[in-house]
């Protein structure tokens, strides 16, 4: 029994594992260390993958700022991978995560394009963008009052006067009713027709005095004349030669057509004498205006100019007012030139200021006498003076809605052969936008 029991140990003995030597407990270390580091260097190369992708957005977001004429927004969020909570690999790091542009505030209303100038009216802006269709409604008032005294004789002393002194006195009132639209063919190229309705008084005082040393009763002649109707209609064509920018102005040709479709001065209704019963709406004769305006922004100012030139064209006309007959009349051209500052109150207000002045040639008339004696010509031509007008300029722009605005402008008479003022009143409103 004891050598079988003996026989048991040594087989267990030989069945048991051999303990681990000092080799074999370093290599197993080795191992685990080997297994950490490859993890480390798992978790460092993730890290440099979500920095270099954070990199490329941050410069991907720079580029759209820099593009961008207003100020862009964007966040920073948090992002994490889809590695369950816990786990060792899972890294969460803040990402800059670009959003759409969007505007903070208002931007100005002259960031890319100049705010429209009202005392320049339709030339007041740039071309209308291309596919554009706007509608202007406009309402216009101007008063003329004229007083002239004139006299022939001798006078004698002071306030003594031996003679004939007449005074005569013109006073006229027009309103006018007009609307208007413009098309953008092109992004320099616009068109527009305007129509106006013009409802206009005149009143004529002459006051003939026979002397002024006695006292004779002075003979009034009062005439007035009112008329309504369809005034002359105006075509227009502009086209922008230069955009603005960096302190090259807007530059924009402009090209108007007066057609004669009122009521022609020599068509209305007179007395036996020549004087008119009812007032024209229209002049009667065609014209043509080529213009250049130049717009500056200076920001929070705005400069601008307009030079233009007016050509009209003259026709035979077939007309008595005694003791003539008037066979053929030529309007005379003018040569026109106006300059100005707008400057922004805030960015939907605006006030312009500025000066214009026209000087029209005189107008050719040729006529013949009704009744001509013996050594009297067959025709007299005569020429009128020239009319020098200026004009004080003071406008108001107030933009309501990106569609709409509302302008007001006030001219006040700088000369003696200008209206003594005129207001105007217009609302652009965008129908048509591409």
């Amino acid at each position: 029994m004891r050598s079988t029991a003996l026989g048991y140990v040594a087989f267990a003995a030989l069945l048991a594992p051999a303990p681990l030597t000092a080799q074999s407990r370093q290599s197993t270390a080795g191992q685990d260390w080997r297994a950490e580091l490859e993890q480390a260097r798992a978790q460092l190369a993730e890290q440099r993958r979500l920095i270099e992708a954070q990199e490329r957005r941050l410069r991907a977001l720079e580029a759209r700022i820099a593009q961008a004429p207003p100020p862009a927004s964007a966040a920073l969020v948090q992002q994490s991978s889809a590695s369950t909570p816990g786990d060792p690999a899972t890294i969460q790091q803040p990402t800059l995560a670009s959003v759409p542009v969007e505007r903070v505030g208002r931007a100005p209303s002259g960031s890319d394009r100049p705010p429209e100038v009202a005392v320049l009216g339709q030339e007041g802006s740039v071309v209308t963008r291309r596919g554009q269709l706007t509608v202007e409604a406009q309402l216009d008032y101007a008063r003329a009052d004229r007083n002239r005294a004139l006299f022939r004789g001798i006078e004698v002393v002071e306030s003594v006067l031996v003679g004939e002194f007449n005074i005569n006195e013109n006073r006229q009132d027009i309103i006018t009713s007009s609307a208007a639209l413009r098309y953008g063919l092109t992004d320099t190229i616009e068109v527009g027709v305007r129509a106006p309705f013009v409802a206009r008084w005149d009143r004529s005082v002459l006051v003939p005095v026979q002397g002024s040393t006695n006292n004779d009763a002075a003979r009034e002649i009062d005439s007035s004349a009112s008329g309504r109707g369809l005034g002359d209609i105006e075509l227009s064509a502009r086209y922008q030669f230069l955009t603005g920018g960096a302190g090259v102005p807007f530059l924009i040709g402009n090209l108007q057509v007066v057609a004669p479709t009122g009521s022609n001065p020599f068509s209305v209704q007179r007395t036996a004498s020549g004087e008119a019963l009812e007032a024209a709406t229209g002049a009667g004769f065609w014209g043509i205006s080529p213009s250049v305006t130049a717009v500056l922004p200076s920001d929070p100012a705005v400069l601008f100019g307009t030079l233009g030139y007016t050509r009209n064209f003259g026709r035979s006309v077939d007309a008595v007012i005694e003791p003539v007959q008037i066979d053929y009349v030529k309007p005379g051209d003018s040569l026109s030139f106006s300059a100005g500052i707008g400057i922004a109150l805030n960015d939907r207000t605006s006030i312009n200021l500025g000066y214009a002045h026209a000087w029209a040639f005189g107008t050719r008339t040729r006529t013949r006498l009704l009744d001509p004696g013996p050594n009297d010509p067959e025709f007299l031509e005569d020429t009128s003076r020239d009319l020098q007008i200026g004009r004080f300029l003071f406008g108001v722009t107030y933009r309501v809605t990106d569609r709409a605005s509302i302008n007001w402008s006030v001219e006040m008479g700088a000369t003696d052969d200008a209206a003594d003022v005129r207001s105007i009143l217009r609302i652009p409103l965008v129908l048509l936008s591409p």
